[in-house]
Formats: structure tokens, sequence, C-alpha cells
């Protein structure tokens, strides 16, 4: 698939975020907490998109270091949605991949008493799509 092609699927059907707005303050990435573990910072993610450059991001941990917080809109002046974003991209690979990653039998083995719900959560939409 052109990479094209691919943005405009992420974009619109994936995603649902239109990464035109954004202007590039970088309030997103001030915020996000989870910046120092990021290759692309959410900023840099929705620039990319919106460019087509795509294949750095398909092969990027960023895509698996993000919180799913939400932090990144709750600062964005445009209500650009970085987060969501990041997910459709995610996404996309994960389809690629196949069978789910992370099976709720797993789940017990990966668990330790200072893990907030949250993770887990979060853990589940990622890699269950």
């Amino acid at each position: 698939m052109e990479n094209n092609e691919l943005a405009k699927e992420i974009i619109l059907l994936k995603s649902g975020v239109n990464p035109k707005k954004c202007m590039v303050c970088g309030k997103c990435s001030a915020t996000c907490p989870n910046y120092d573990a990021m290759e692309y910072h959410p900023h840099q993610f929705v620039q990319m998109v919106e460019n087509g450059d795509l294949e750095p991001l398909l092969n990027s941990k960023s895509i698996y270091a993000c919180l799913s917080c939400f932090a990144c809109l709750e600062r964005c002046p445009r209500q650009v949605e970085p987060a969501k974003l990041i997910d459709g991209v995610r996404q996309y690979v994960e389809g690629q991949r196949g069978p789910h990653r992370l099976d709720p039998v797993q789940v017990p083995e990966h668990l330790d008493d200072d893990m907030p719900q949250q993770a887990i959560v979060s853990a589940f939409r990622k890699y269950k799509k």
C-alpha cells in the first residue's frame, strides 16, 4: 500500500484525527508523561503522518510507548488528539502482524502490585485489536 493511501487509512478509518489542524506548538509533547521513552514525540508523530512519512513510525517502539492517557489532548489548543493517531498506527501495525498478541490467560504473569489498572486496560486495547 502506498504511503499516501496508508496515511489516509490511518487518519480517516482508524483514528478519525485531522492532523492538518496541528500548529506544531509542542504542548502535547511537553505534557506527555512518557516523553523520554518515545523515539518520536506526539507532535512529531502528527507531523509525520500528515506528511506521509510513515515508514519510520511503522517500525518505531513509540507506538507502544504511548500510555493512552490523553494528556496530549488536554493541552492541545486545536484538539488534534495525537494519542488517537498513535493508536491508529498501532492498530494498523498489529493488524498486519495477524492474530492477537496478548491472551487474557497470559495477563497474571505480567502483573505486579504497583501496576495501575489503566495499564492493564490499555494493554488489552493495544494488543487485542
